[in-house]
């Protein structure tokens, strides 16, 4: 789970820097801000989507959306959230807190480098992918922190969990997860992180949190089909 802690410990530094610039910024500064890392997750997540196989995130992303809805997981995440922020922060008047905790959350754990930079992690030891996430979270935590808060810090607990359970279980998995299946895992992923990316530039209000049960539909599909 070292990769996960160094990951999660660029988070908790990123956020901090950002906090403390919190207030110091003028409401459209920080807006305008807010945008354009919106438009470069945007551009992030095209790319890696354009790597999967088209029938695929379609089929993935449909049934995902489709059970995602059925369970209501951004209402759930997001009642989770404002309960952090009860139990985390005395003022809840006017705070962003959820918003933070969720896009946070879903932007660092979703993705390419979450799922393969743990996996080399667990299997080889290999935590090169690890350093290079661990830059752009603590960058994106900084930038986040200043604009959405408290709960941009807090999402640190969440990407030690999600990535430390992959990393630890990365020797058991290996002969599963074959490099194939994650690029399709990937890149499924990343049509979700271009929805993140969609919120925060033209706040869309795209559930992203109820597309997530398609990163499992995936596995079914590739075995199902591509394999």
């Amino acid at each position: 789970m070292i990769g996960a802690i160094i990951n999660a410990a660029a988070i908790v530094a990123g956020s901090l820097l950002g906090l403390l610039f919190k207030g110091r910024m003028t409401e459209a500064l920080s807006g305008n801000i807010l945008r354009v890392i919106g438009l470069c997750v945007c551009i992030i997540g095209i790319s890696g989507a354009l790597s999967g196989d088209i029938m695929l995130l379609v089929v993935s992303l449909a049934l995902g959306a489709f059970a995602g809805e059925l369970i209501d997981i951004d209402k759930r995440l997001n009642k989770f959230g404002i309960w952090l922020q009860k139990k985390l922060m005395r003022d809840s008047e006017n705070s962003n807190f959820a918003e933070g905790f969720v896009a946070a959350t879903l932007l660092f754990c979703v993705g390419a480098m979450a799922i393969i930079g743990s996996i080399e992690s667990g299997i080889r030891g290999d935590r090169s992918i690890i350093f290079t996430k661990s830059i752009l979270d603590g960058v994106s935590s900084m930038i986040l922190a200043s604009s959405l808060g408290f709960g941009v810090l807090v999402s640190a607990a969440a990407v030690l969990i999600y990535q430390g359970g992959i990393e630890f279980f990365a020797g058991y998995l290996h002969h599963i997860l074959t490099d194939t299946l994650i690029t399709q895992i990937s890149a499924v992923g990343s049509v979700m992180i271009l929805g993140i990316g969609l919120n925060m530039a033209l706040k869309a209000e795209i559930k992203v949190a109820n597309l997530l049960p398609g990163l499992l539909f995936v596995a079914g599909y590739y075995y199902l089909i591509l394999h």
